[in-house]
This record gives structure tokens, C-alpha cells and sequence, in this order.
């Protein structure tokens, strides 16, 4: 090329083929380009599947396909077989707290009245009761034997003794149901005997 002119070999180095180094560097970006392109859409595509397996997952509201959690966790209160006819009297002790077995005094409110449970003040009121009552003063025990039931409903012997201070004080349709409450809590007890023949007694008195 010796004999060529300035300009004839610039002209010649143009059509030469450019230098390696100018070829690879497009072939780097557009790889990277392809690999980034190629991640992004895996990443989409599992998220996509992971929403839809999640969406799978979830309890359906309809009563036929899945059961929701909250029928699962419901309390079952079906009576248990033959209930009714091992406890016939349920029914009646039922009605006689929440006063619909009381035809003059309905339970419009539908709300049950408790009381609260303290026997060891129910035993102190028996022991103030027998106190007033070995001085004769009925009154007064009678007063303490109704609050020991109050604390301690269905109590036995405050039961008793309640009836004997009615019976006392001439109130016999009172102490003849409070004898009858003894009899039915404890109808062999210690005072069983007693509570029959004061029964016996307040009939013929009638």
C-alpha cells in the first residue's frame, strides 16, 4: 500500500472488518438482556402458580362443598340418649327456675335468677338459726335459715329446720313444703323420720 495516498488508505481501512473487541461487547449485553428477561419470568410465573394453589387452599362458603372452621369448633349440646327417660323431672326443675312452671308469675324477661354459692356462709347462718332457735326466738331463725338456702339452694338441713320454724309460727302450707324438700333431697337422712311424721301430723291437723 506504499504507493496509495493519505486519503486512498483511509478510505481502505474503512472497509476493513471492525476489531473482535467491538463485536462481543453487544453479544454480552444482549445475553444479559435474555437472562434477565428469562428470570423476571420464572419469578412471575411462580407467582402466579402460588397464588392460584393459595386460592385452592381457601375454605369455600358454600353449606355443600367445605365446612368453615367455626362449624367445626361448634359445641355439640344434643342431649345424650335416652335422657329424658333416665330424668324425667328435668323438665319440671327447668321450668320451676325460669318460673314458666308458675302460671300466676310468667318469665317474661327469659333471664334465670342465681344466686350465689357459699356454703361455708350457709353452714355459718344454720349455726346463727340454731342459736335463736334453742331460745325460742323463730323469727329470727327462720330469717337465718332462709339465707343459708340462699346461699346454698336445696340445702338439707336448713331445709328441715326452716320447716319446723313454719311449723312453729303456724305458716303450715310453708312448712309442709319445706319438709317435702327435705325428704326429696335426702329421703333416708337423719331427720327422715321426723320429717314424715311432722308431714302426718300438719295433714290431720287440716
Amino acid at each position: 500500500m506504499g504507493g496509495l495516498s493519505f486519503c486512498a488508505r483511509i478510505a481502505f481501512m474503512s472497509l476493513e472488518p471492525a476489531p473482535a473487541i467491538e463485536t462481543v461487547v453487544p453479544e454480552r449485553y444482549n445475553k444479559s438482556v435474555r437472562a434477565r428477561f428469562l428470570t423476571t419470568g420464572l419469578v412471575l410465573f411462580a407467582s402466579l402458580a402460588w397464588g392460584q394453589a393459595a386460592s385452592d387452599k381457601a375454605p369455600s362458603d358454600d353449606s355443600g362443598s367445605a365446612t368453615s372452621s367455626s362449624r367445626e369448633t361448634r359445641v355439640d349440646l344434643t342431649p345424650p340418649k335416652d335422657d329424658a327417660k333416665l330424668h324425667p323431672e328435668s323438665k319440671l326443675a327447668v321450668a320451676d327456675l325460669d318460673g314458666s312452671a308458675k302460671p300466676d308469675k310468667p318469665d317474661t324477661t327469659g333471664i334465670q335468677e342465681f344466686h350465689p354459692w357459699n356454703p361455708m356462709k350457709a353452714l355459718k347462718d344454720i349455726e346463727v338459726g340454731d342459736f335463736y332457735f334453742k331460745r325460742k326466738n323463730y323469727r329470727a331463725a327462720l330469717d337465718r335459715y332462709k339465707e343459708a338456702l340462699y346461699y346454698k339452694d336445696g340445702d338439707a338441713v336448713a331445709s328441715y329446720k326452716l320447716a319446723v320454724c313454719q311449723e312453729k309460727l303456724g305458716d303450715k302450707a310453708e312448712a309442709k313444703k319445706y319438709y317435702e324438700q327435705y325428704l326429696k333431697v335426702l329421703p333416708e337422712g337423719p331427720f327422715a323420720k321426723d320429717a314424715h311424721a311432722s308431714l302426718d301430723r300438719l295433714a290431720k291437723a287440716r
